[in-house]
């Protein structure tokens, strides 16, 4: 994209949007063209009977596997009406469709139907056979199993705020089935609906909801991909460890000179189960060394060497290496080195900038020396962590970080993140790819809490850990100096105790993908017992129990309740055609399981005497090929908008959440994107920053008729003095929206935040200028009529009398 064009075009977005239209009685606000493609169409599956083939698939369709398993997914030549049809089948079992995006009118009721036929088809775990709309759990036809003739199926259902669906010929169905399954002229038809375009709303601004927790804004990260290492951390260096041996598997590191004068010494390792050995026999250098090391010109690296070896290996040479030429290279030498392990220090300042600058460890002596570890960090680091990281990590203000896990705690022993870093060792990370160095274990984490001013929140494993674990973890987290895992903690360099407040007991336990997966019933007497043993260490920690909405959070609340002070719900939304059905998932997500917590609270006599919040301690898109590492997706314009939308509901739902956890921080799924040498916000986390700093804690309430816009006010804080009015459009089209504010007298200006733009998938590079930001408008033009710019986000901050 031409970078001047975009930012010339949104600045007249952002011109237009600050003008107040005092009088728009004879303005209208344009159709949108989804809504112009419908006028007058009824039935909108396009090739439904699959009579029109592109390529090897029918025009419009594609096949789509949910889980590995096999299926054949075909074009047969015969149908119920006409010459072809789609055939799903599968000898041992499997979840597959044939899928179609469906352009569709918003806030109307539609039909879905279609015929299928079946052959010995089992349902096993799944349904059977059935038409549906994917992500929507009601909005099915009837399955249909066994032997049958083609049988017609249909539903009915309300799109509500949806502008496209995905319909799905549906083999299995959230399980598997075996068999085989037919489908034939599928139709979505459209039997009413409302217009929109003309949004209108009101704030009763004397009617307040219960503020919202400050804990909302809370972040997740986790010991996956990108997140810790290559993410927040500083270390430079892949394996600096040496998990992998040298010049096999996916060591990182090579051998300098003869591959045979490096092998794995098993027999002295400084950490882990080897560590590389070098001998020299005369023929030329012997040693190790690390390409693809990014280096910014000017800047200084400090780095750390653990040596061992005869020594008549000396001298050791330490060089940084950024080009071809002799003096592309700064070089220590490491003049002395003994039988015993010693750490040594070097530095560099780079002459160049490059991607792919190489770290060598040789020797020109005579006889073996050993590696036991290596570090290489920018000089300017900050205890460890990137200063340009943090300095984001500062911007997004987060009052809490949920640590270490997410699937890993579940294989996670935390006693491997404590002591000497250079002797933590490597582990293959039990959940996840790669390997698990340990350089950032509690003390590390805690760090990071002080160096941002957040509080911490620890996941403790109740996977393949048990309870001893568990108590030891917090007794060496909030234990007295004086006891047992105190004293351990004080002689690790913090005598006084960190105080940890919030402690989770599990991750995910209702999944066969965990780590130490049990059944329900099992897993509340396990978790009664952690936090038994907990809460008897510490009487003052607050608990989170495992949840998920469903059988699992109403069995936890029903026998556990006394033994939790929140319980935890996690979702995830992928990617979905059509801007408006891509951006209202995320708020219908959030609803989705504030809707079912109020019914348990009404449902479960345990909760009658006692209140539980949600911790919805993770939530995210999640989608779209791995860019910044393993799950490290790229994100959008348009998913901005979607999580400024959950936002608006966690201040509606203010009465269930107590905390909410955006998962992950950096790269994994993250707020915040990096290279090797730079870091930048992603589109997510401007919002999630906008709003920390700007909207409303005090929610007030909302009513008319907003669609499509998802409109939210909420008071500053306590002295109501300024209301914030958040308005997110999902839609392509500049919008009008009245604005009724009762007894409010509403100034003529306002303060304007706006994040737009003109490309739903905008986003932002680290490295390259943000193509998503916040523009600020001091006094912008305010009153009862808003002009509200296409795919954006405005937020005002309003000066009420």
């Amino acid at each position: 994209m031409d970078t001047r064009c975009y930012h010339t075009a949104l600045a007249s977005i952002i011109l237009a949007a600050c003008t107040l239209l005092l009088n728009l009685a004879g303005c209208r606000s344009e159709k949108p063209g989804v809504e112009d493609e419908l006028v007058g169409v009824t039935q909108l599956v396009v090739n439904g009977s699959f009579e029109e083939m592109d390529g090897q698939n029918p025009r419009g369709w594609q096949p789509r596997l949910w889980q590995r398993t096999g299926a054949t997914l075909s074009v047969e030549p015969s149908g119920h009406s006409g010459g072809r049809s789609v055939m799903i089948s599968s000898e041992k079992g499997a979840d597959a469709s044939w899928v179609a995006a469906v352009p569709i009118k918003p806030y109307s009721r539609y039909r879905l139907s279609g015929w299928i036929k079946t052959e010995n088809l089992v349902p096993g775990t799944g349904r059977g056979a059935q038409i549906n709309i994917r992500g929507e759990a009601d909005w099915r036809t009837p399955p249909v199993t066994g032997t049958q003739d083609w049988t017609p199926v249909k539903v009915e259902f309300d799109a509500g705020a949806n502008d496209a669906l995905e319909v799905t010929c549906l083999f299995g169905g959230w399980g598997l089935a075996a068999g085989k399954a037919w489908f034939d002229d599928v139709e979505l038809t459209r039997l009413s609906g409302r217009e929109i375009g003309r949004p209108a709303v009101f704030i009763d601004a004397e009617k307040t909801g219960k503020p919202m927790s400050k804990y909302i804004y809370g972040q997740f990260i986790e010991h996956l991909g990108r997140c810790i290492y290559q993410g927040i951390w500083a270390e430079m260096l892949e394996d600096r460890k040496f998990f992998w041996p040298v010049g096999q598997g996916e060591s990182p590191w090579k051998a300098a000179g003869d591959a045979g004068a490096v092998r794995m010494d098993k027999t002295k390792p400084f950490t882990g189960v080897h560590t590389p050995l070098a001998t020299r026999n005369g023929k030329g250098p012997a040693g190790i060394y690390q390409e693809g090391v990014a280096l910014v010109a000017g800047r200084e690296y400090v780095g750390r060497v653990v040596l061992a070896g005869d020594p008549s290996a000396a001298p050791v040479n330490i060089s940084l290496i950024w080009g071809d030429s002799p003096d592309a290279r700064q070089t220590v030498e490491i003049k002395e080195i003994g039988r015993e392990y010693r750490p040594l220090l070097f530095s560099f300042q780079a002459g160049a900038s490059t991607a792919n600058a190489r770290l060598e460890i040789t020797s020109s002596g005579r006889g073996s020396f050993r590696v036991g570890a290596v570090s290489l960090m920018p000089t300017d680091n900050v205890k460890g962590f990137r200063p340009e990281v943090l300095a984001l990590l500062k911007e997004l203000n987060a009052p809490v970080y949920r640590w270490p896990g997410g699937n890993f705690v579940s294989g996670y022993d935390w006693r491997d993140g404590i002591g000497d870093r250079d002797r933590r060792p490597p582990r293959k990370n039990p959940a996840w790819q790669g390997v698990e160095h340990n350089d950032v274990g509690i003390h590390e984490y805690l760090d990071l809490m002080r160096l941002t001013g957040a509080e911490p929140y620890i996941t403790v494993n109740s996977g393949l850990g048990d309870v001893a674990m568990a108590v030891e973890e917090l007794e060496y987290a909030n234990g007295a100096s004086d006891s047992k895992m105190g004293a351990l903690r004080a002689a690790n360099g913090h005598p006084e105790p960190w105080g940890v407040k919030f402690w989770a007991i599990g991750n995910e336990m209702y999944g066969d993908w965990q780590l130490g997966h049990m059944p329900l019933a099992d897993y509340v007497k396990k978790h009664i017992q952690y936090a038994e043993a907990m809460k008897a260490m510490d009487p003052s920690i607050k608990v989170v129990a495992v949840g998920a909405v469903g059988p699992w959070s109403e069995t936890m609340l029903a026998e556990a309740a006394d033994h939790m002070d929140l319980i935890s719900e996690h979702f995830y939304v992928g990617h979905k055609p059509g801007l408006l059905s891509h951006v209202n998932q995320m708020p219908s997500s959030v609803r989705r399981i504030a809707d079912a917590h109020r019914k348990y609270r009404a449902t479960i006599t345990a909760l009658k005497t006692k209140e539980v919040p949600v911790a919805l301690d993770e939530w995210n898109y999640w989608y779209g090929p791995d860019v910044y590492g393993e799950i490290g997706t790229q994100y959008f314009l348009e998913d901005a908008l979607g999580v400024a939308a959950a936002l608006n509901e966690y201040a509606r739902q203010s009465d269930v959440y107590f905390m909410a956890n955006y998962a992950q921080t950096v790269n994994v799924i993250g707020a915040i994107k990096t290279s090797k040498t730079a870091a930048v916000l992603d589109t997510t986390g401007v919002i999630l920053a906008l709003y920390r700093k700007h909207f409303g804690t005090i929610p007030a309430a909302v009513g008319g008729a907003p669609e499509p816009l998802d409109v939210m006010a909420c008071w500053k804080d306590e002295t109501k003095s300024v209301l914030t009015l958040s308005i997110v459009n999902p839609t392509k089209r500049t919008m009008t929206l009245k604005l009724d504010a009762g007894k409010l007298a509403l100034p003529r200006t306002a303060r304007f935040f706006l994040v737009g733009g003109l490309d739903p998938r905008a986003c932002n590079v680290p490295g390259r200028p943000p193509q998503v930001a916040v523009h600020e408008t001091a006094d912008a033009p305010f009153g009862n009529k808003l002009l509200v710019p296409p795919i954006s986000v405005s937020l005002y901050e309003i000066g009420v009398r």
